[in-house]
């Protein structure tokens, strides 16, 4: 009897299958490597000069998403324009005029680079009493708070990079992976809540020697030496705050108020969970921030719409996404073609756009397509967009992020000895993030059932590289929406001039926006959307 009910359960599911792949066959047999191949090859051409955020390549780039999203049929996401402008500055720092001052106990003293670093666009002075606030972090649903118990308006808070536990499996916080909130921009945007006008971040003191992420690859110094500065940008009249790096040096001279060593108050964090902050006894700093240079300019997220066909759940919003910009022109004019990074994600989103639109039936929920501007200078389009949302965050209930998904994977000077590579990545894609949405793990692996990619997860155990961070998932991440990253991985060409459309494996390229388009239709019709678990999902 067993076996018979077996066979039966299984006939009805393949059943279910056979008729979920008619459903999605148009626009996914639409999807073909010949095609993807062509796009890139045009994206990642001498005449996009490497797409540089702000100059006329990307600005090229911009233009012919928007045709292409015109001619899939899809909606303009911004009134009856697909653009959304992303107001920016460009601005240089003066290291000579911006400095550290710290004033304790009758006495002063002052640092500059490479003992206070770090960039903001705003000149001015930023002057209070200094609080040391942990690791910075307030995170409710891990029933954990930095800022219990002191006060930090209009003062400047000392913290700890990364978090808690960082080596303890199991730990709260994830310990052999970053949390959401590892990073220096979720710090900054909690002090700013607690009231905060600058932050200070200090090196963790117990953090493991050697475990730092390596250098670009490359042709030695002399190919180095043709590596432009990558010009320095923000988002143009967005609130937030100074967010300065300070060596250990400078950490200790505040820090010994307290009574303590820098390495004495992280164990006490780490073996207790519990804050040990504390007011600095009568230290007042004041940071001098000097630009040499500014300029302002617009670039521009590309946005479209598929109308979702459910009268309901069409409010409902599934969200693609990648970036257009790379990294432009070297000095001896060599071009930085981003082919991989990230043209493989716009062209994957292109073709996206294109599926769907080809597709007879369209999912329940409305899928919004947008390629963000700006990433490579720090996520700036799609943090914008996380401030300026064309639709709801609070009804996103899924982003798929295409972020270099055209290459296999292989060792480098980034990656060599702090993460695993098969030594046949040719069928595989890393997805990121899915330990905050387990629903959103098990779509993606069923709709794999059409494809047969091989699904990594080990990039949600890195502490190093900080790939969580490095995305443009992660903004919605810090939104509570199950944000997820799709990547193929780190190769000795990234952000090299080597990065050609040539060296592109557009097979499995071709499988992993088909996969992308299955899913987006479970998302899109699912009955369950996927759950996120701010704490993580239960181990």
């Amino acid at each position: 009897m067993k076996p018979l009910r077996l066979l039966f359960f299984g006939a009805i599911a393949l059943t279910l299958f056979a008729q979920n792949k008619e459903r999605v066959a148009t626009g996914f047999n639409d999807i073909q490597a010949d095609k993807l191949r062509a796009d890139l090859t045009f994206l990642s051409s001498d005449a996009m000069e490497g797409r540089m955020s702000l100059e006329r390549g990307d600005d090229a780039a911009i233009q012919w998403i928007a045709s292409e999203f015109a001619k899939a049929g899809l909606k303009p996401a911004v009134g009856n324009s697909y653009l959304q402008p992303v107001p920016l500055i460009d601005y240089k720092m003066d290291r000579e005029r911006t400095s550290l001052a710290i004033r304790q106990n009758g006495a002063s003293v002052e640092f500059r680079n490479p003992d206070f670093t770090g960039n903001f666009p705003n000149d001015g002075n930023y002057k209070g009493s200094v609080v040391f606030a942990g690791f910075g972090i307030t995170a409710p649903e891990l029933k954990y708070d930095d800022y219990s118990g002191i006060d930090t308006k209009g003062k400047i808070v000392l913290i700890f990079n990364h978090e808690p536990q960082e080596d303890d499996p199991n730990s709260i916080f994830n310990g052999k992976g970053n949390t959401r909130y590892a990073n220096a921009r979720a710090k900054m945007m909690i002090a700013q809540r607690h009231g905060a006008i600058a932050v200070l971040v200090a090196p963790d003191p117990n953090h493991r020697p050697g475990n730092e992420r390596g250098g670009l690859d490359g042709p030695g110094r002399a190919g180095q030496a043709f590596r432009p500065p990558r010009p320095t940008q923000a988002i143009d009249g967005e609130l937030s705050i100074p967010v300065f790096n300070i060596s250990a040096k400078v950490a200790d001279q505040l820090l010994a108020a307290t009574g303590k060593t820098a390495s004495a108050l992280q164990t006490a964090i780490d073996s207790t969970l519990k804050p040990a902050s504390a007011s600095l006894g009568n230290a007042e700093v004041e940071l001098h921030v000097a630009t040499s240079q500014r300029k302002r300019g617009i670039s521009y997220n590309v946005a479209g719409i598929v109308e979702g066909s459910d009268p309901r759940l069409k409010a409902e919003t599934i969200l693609f996404s990648g970036h257009h910009d790379h990294d432009g022109l070297r000095i001896d004019g060599e071009i930085y073609r981003g082919a991989d990074d990230n043209g493989s994600g716009t062209v994957g989103i292109v073709a996206l756009a294109h599926a769907y639109g080809v597709n007879p039936i369209k999912p329940k929920r409305s899928l919004l397509l947008v390629v963000f501007a700006a990433e490579e200078r720090g996520l700036l389009g799609a943090y914008y967009y996380a401030a300026h949302p064309l639709r709801p965050l609070e009804s996103t209930r899924a982003q798929i992020n295409f972020d270099m998904i055209g290459r296999d994977e292989k060792d480098s000077n980034q990656t060599h000895g702090l993460i695993d590579i098969a030594a046949d990545t040719s069928n595989e894609v890393n997805i990121i993030g899915t330990r905050y949405s387990p629903d959103y793990r098990a779509a993606v692996v069923r709709s794999n059932e059409l494809v047969g990619l091989h699904l990594n997860y080990k990039w949600d155990d890195d502490t190093v590289l900080n790939v969580l961070f490095r995305s443009d998932q992660y903004p919605m991440l810090l939104h509570d929406i199950p944000a997820i990253w799709w990547f193929t991985g780190f190769h000795p060409d990234y952000h090299q001039v080597t990065d050609s459309p040539d060296k592109i494996n557009y097979a499995k390229m071709e499988k992993i926006v088909r996969l992308a388009y299955a899913t987006g239709f479970d998302f899109g019709d699912s009955a369950n959307p996927p759950k996120f678990f701010p704490a993580g999902a239960p181990k």
